[in-house]
């Protein structure tokens, strides 16, 4: 009883000498960058743009979806005895977080709120958005939506049957105390693995984040969830659909080959299977015919490259290493790519499936890793009989030599 009373007592001290206020945080219902700038930025569409990389309507229906979520744990923060930070201000600051690249110092100086503080309202906002927009944003696969997908490569990179695009991107962040060597990647610096999947509008169709960085792409695909799913057969991925001849690029109802699985296309890093398909090894001499196929692969899977550079070019953070926690890490990730699909769906501009690809696009290919079941060089062949023939495309010879 008596260690209770010392305790309390002591704690109660800790209270009594807690610091005063400081009078920059007590400026900021005057000084404050929300109170100074928001309202000015929502009345120039463009510069608002500029400021939280969306425009005001969709920074609008963002708030709209997470304001009742924002509110109820708005009443358990605050600034000391100052005032509430409001849901909206909560959202803007996170935002403007994570599309600035800035650090919690500069928030901090930027709208006059304590750094624990604004540390505690971007991980607070970054969760509310995976846990109550991934749904929305990154929806269970069916098959219907599996056939949108197909569709959208055919169209726009003219490769039939095709899931997605995979790739790893190395997430740069500070060493964790007590990791040793194992967040540190062949690039040289420390890092956490991004896996992700992704459709011809450049949005992302599956995330795995968080391995670590010394991780091969082959390795943490092969422990995702997506590829357990996919050997179990628990995706309701369509069955084997015939290739379609095309004449003058464009894609008609006329079949030319026997039914050929659904694939997704992925670098010479991963293995090949019967759903994932990677490039020709140049360890051996490969003919005209294998050439193509590299190329066409190539201008399929340079979609999810493109998505990464999308992504990194707005939310600026991704620029320079995460100065926070393992977890706290994944949590901005993963609210990152949930947000890139949000604003992509409702601010993407065009298409950019006419940047050109050349050799210089298609990597040294060296042997991968994983299962080769038997069949999966019968499928790649069977593809590649099918791009140099049937499915030609008329600028894809003078894109090999």
């Amino acid at each position: 009883m008596d260690y209770l009373l010392i305790y309390y007592l002591a704690k109660r001290r800790r209270r009594q000498q807690r610091q005063p206020i400081s009078p920059y945080v007590s400026s900021r219902m005057l000084c404050g960058e929300f109170v100074t700038k928001f309202t000015l930025l929502r009345e120039d569409e463009r510069r608002f743009f500029k400021y939280f990389k969306m425009s005001t309507s969709t920074f609008d229906e963002l708030f709209s979806k997470l304001e009742p979520y924002l509110k109820h744990s708005a009443n358990t923060l605050k600034v000391r005895s100052v005032s509430i930070i409001l849901p909206i201000e909560r959202l803007a600051i996170t935002a403007r977080y994570l599309v600035s690249g800035h650090t919690f110092v500069d928030m901090h100086l930027a709208y006059h709120a304590g750094q624990s503080t604004i540390r505690k309202i971007v991980n607070d906002v970054c969760q509310i958005i995976w846990q109550r927009l991934k749904e929305e944003c990154i929806p269970v696969f069916t098959r219907m939506r599996w056939e949108d997908i197909a569709e959208g490569f055919l169209s726009n990179t003219n490769f039939p049957n095709c899931l997605g695009a995979v790739d790893g991107k190395h997430i740069r962040i500070i060493r964790p105390p007590h990791s040793g060597s194992l967040y540190y990647n062949y690039k040289h610096y420390y890092s956490i693995v991004l896996l992700a999947m992704c459709n011809a509008n450049y949005e992302f169709t599956y995330i795995n984040v968080g391995i670590q960085g010394k991780e091969s792409d082959s390795s943490v695909f092969t422990n995702s969830t997506l590829f357990q799913q996919m050997q179990d057969e628990l995706l309701d991925i369509p069955p084997p659909k015939s290739l379609p001849v095309l004449q003058n690029n464009k894609p008609t109802n006329t079949a030319a080959t026997t039914p050929v699985p659904y694939v997704i296309v992925g670098d010479e890093a991963f293995g090949l299977s019967t759903h994932l398909m990677r490039p020709y090894a140049r360890a051996i001499a490969m003919d005209h015919r294998k050439k193509i196929f590299n190329y066409r692969l190539s201008r399929a899977r340079r979609y999810i490259e493109s998505t990464f550079g999308i992504m990194a070019n707005k939310f600026r953070i991704l620029h320079r290493p995460l100065n926070v926690s393992r977890e706290h890490a994944i949590c901005f990730i993963k609210a990152i790519c949930i947000m890139h699909n949000f604003v992509r769906k409702r601010d993407g501009f065009g298409n950019i499936s006419d940047v050109v690809i050349t050799p210089r696009h298609i990597r040294d290919i060296t042997n991968g890793f994983g299962l080769v079941q038997r069949n999966s060089y019968t499928i790649r062949d069977q593809f590649a009989d099918y791009f140099a023939t049937n499915g030609k495309v008329s600028w894809q010879d003078r894109c090999i030599y």
